[in-house]
């Protein structure tokens, strides 16, 4: 019986070897691509927390893939970065702080700094605060340069964009809660201020600044100075009555906030020599309005001077439980500040 000869076709093992290479492949494919779905499916944490993460422009892939990993808000930083460069999306991710929970999925992750969803910090502006007040705020909260803020606000130029007649924006950033992310441009956040008192005065507030024979900027200037008088919600609309009244008259206002915003240096005690001391918002020196707004006045301040109680009075004079007691003339207003503030 003769033995079968050995194959010694090299086509055949040419053939052979293709094929387990092509196995070898089909299978390492495979294991990629269910690795590959196992990152993109997977948050990162199955105890989710968030983390909060700031992308500088310019930064890197690589540092940013590194970045989000040591806080743990991705599993792999190689593995985003190949997930990142599938979807072409290097240059559609944008700068800033992001809040990120470690319980997204890689996709959620890079979709949420693609769009942009920046982390938002509140702050409120308390009414009557004024410019340089509202720029120390800020600043203490990390939302913008204090000093930039304050020359962007008293830029002419700049103010003059949202048409208001004046060199500085104080009266018009209007006093509430808003929402800014870091980074973002003090131009922007006055525009919001700005914005919000637009929204407060409109064309309705404007047809009754001219029943009163006010302008828009007249009305703004008097009401931040009923909001740095009195605190008290019900005595607004009497103290705008009685400036009102005093103007009509053509009576000095002698209003103590407007001599101390005129003031470079107010140490809190203001003095004789303070109330004699001429400058454009010394209203025991000057008649009429003081040369612009004091403070960034709240919504019930304009609407007290847009809606004075009608009243015969002529002065006020703050009490010790932080009211006023109200005068028709000089003489009880004298006695009634004998009576309240001795010292004065």
């Amino acid at each position: 019986m003769t033995a079968a000869p050995p194959n010694n076709n090299p086509k055949k093992k040419h053939s052979s070897r293709f094929r387990w290479l092509l196995v070898v492949l089909a299978v390492g494919l495979l294991l990629l691509m269910v690795d590959a779905y196992q990152f993109i499916s997977t948050p990162a944490s199955s105890e989710p927390e968030e983390v909060v993460i700031e992308i500088s422009p310019g930064m890197s892939l690589g540092t940013l893939s590194n970045l989000l990993q040591k806080r743990g808000a991705i599993s792999s930083a190689t593995k985003f970065g190949w997930l990142v460069r599938f979807k072409g999306a290097a240059r559609r991710i944008k700068a800033g702080e992001y809040q990120i929970s470690t319980g997204l999925r890689p996709t959620e992750v890079l979709d949420k700094i693609i769009r942009g969803e920046v982390l938002l910090h509140q702050i409120t502006f308390p009414e009557g605060y004024t410019i340089k007040q509202m720029a120390e705020l800020l600043d203490s909260h990390g939302l913008a340069d204090g000093d930039r803020f304050i020359a962007t606000a008293t830029d002419p130029a700049f103010v003059h964009t949202f048409n208001i007649p004046a060199s500085t924006l104080e009266g018009y950033l209007f006093p509430d809660t808003y929402q800014f992310a870091k980074g973002l441009p003090v131009e922007n956040i006055l525009g919001a201020l700005v914005k919000r008192f637009n929204q407060h005065f409109g064309p309705t507030q404007e047809e009754k600044a001219e029943k009163l024979g006010f302008t828009r900027h007249q009305v703004v200037i008097l009401a931040s100075v009923v909001e740095k008088e009195t605190a008290v919600a019900d005595e607004r609309p009497l103290i705008a009555g009685v400036f009102i009244n005093r103007l009509k008259k053509g009576i000095r206002l002698q209003s103590d906030p407007t001599v101390i915003y005129g003031l470079k240096d107010f140490t809190g005690n203001l003095t004789k020599a303070h109330l004699e001391a001429d400058t454009p918002y010394n209203t025991y020196t000057r008649r009429g309005l003081p040369a612009g707004p004091i403070c960034n006045p709240g919504a019930a301040s304009i609407q007290a001077v847009l809606n004075p109680a009608p009243t015969p009075y002529l002065y006020f004079v703050a009490k010790k439980d932080g009211t006023h007691h109200f005068s028709s003339t000089l003489v009880e207003h004298n006695a009634a500040v004998l009576r309240y503030q001795k010292r004065r």
